[in-house]
């Protein structure tokens, strides 16, 4: 089968959090991905809307810890079935991620995404993972613009990356579309490693280039240029008209306010 038309492998990247976090401690569950959305855990909303997607196939689960599983009975019976696959996540993201990448074939297509993405919708998928194919991108990333995110969810504090050419919100979708793309799953741990050494990290990026977006002088296309020429891979950005899309559950506001919006829609 060709690439061109592959489904998706999804990877749901569903880590848990350190004890005493605020937002599992208000849910009363046993981790963050366990947390409650109209009804149903985050993680169980999220694998629904990727086996509803046309263009998603098998999904692998990266957490939360075995042992957790047992208090999920849906989830722990998908995965005893097989429709489900789990493993055990990594000590970060980018460690899960690279750890997941090497578990299928090279040249496999492949959606990485998070248990905390409760609005995500298979229509978002599909148009995400149809657009990064069309790109010829070797990685693909999800962004929503900045503003149309606040005129729809004014209520709701996103964080904003911001470009000469404007200001974008991350979508926490990612499209690893062949094997050159698994480079940027190493480049992406040696960032994370170095997240606390700001002098490192910004070696790492380029001097240069970071005193330029800190001057609001770099485009977005200028960024993934740079960092496609780092990785040596050709990385882009899928632009994605649906501001739902930049929304996920970090906070208890957050999960206030998703609440409040799925019980509206539902309503």
């Amino acid at each position: 089968m060709e690439s061109a038309t592959t489904p998706f492998t999804a990877i749901v990247l569903a880590g848990d959090r350190a004890p005493g976090d605020p937002l599992t401690e208000a849910a009363r569950v046993a981790c963050k991905p366990f947390v409650p959305v109209g009804g149903r855990s985050m993680v169980l909303r999220v694998l629904d809307t990727l086996e509803a997607a046309s263009q998603v196939g098998a999904r692998i689960l990266c957490g939360p810890p075995q042992a957790l599983i047992e208090q999920e009975p849906e989830l722990k019976t998908s995965i005893e079935a097989g429709r489900v696959k789990w493993i055990a996540n990594q000590t970060t993201p980018s460690l899960s991620t690279f750890h997941a990448l090497q578990t299928l074939p090279p040249e496999t297509p492949v959606l990485v995404t998070t248990a905390d993405h409760a609005l995500l919708t298979a229509q978002i998928v599909d148009a995400f993972c149809t657009e990064a194919r069309r790109t010829g991108y070797d990685l693909a990333v999800g962004l929503a613009p900045y503003e149309q995110v606040t005129a729809a969810f004014p209520e709701n504090k996103r964080t904003a990356i911001k470009f000469k050419d404007g200001a974008y919100c991350g979508c926490n979708l990612f499209a690893f579309l062949n094997s050159r793309a698994h480079m940027a799953a190493q480049f992406w741990r040696q960032i994370e490693q170095e997240r606390k050494k700001p002098l490192r990290m910004m070696r790492i990026l380029g001097w240069w280039t970071v005193l330029r977006h800190l001057l609001g002088k770099m485009s977005l296309t200028d960024a993934l240029e740079h960092i496609s020429s780092k990785v040596g891979i050709r990385a882009g950005a899928v632009i994605l008209p649906f501001p739902e899309a930049a929304v996920d559950v970090d906070t208890i506001d957050d999960w206030k306010f998703v609440e409040a919006l799925v019980a509206r829609v539902t309503r």
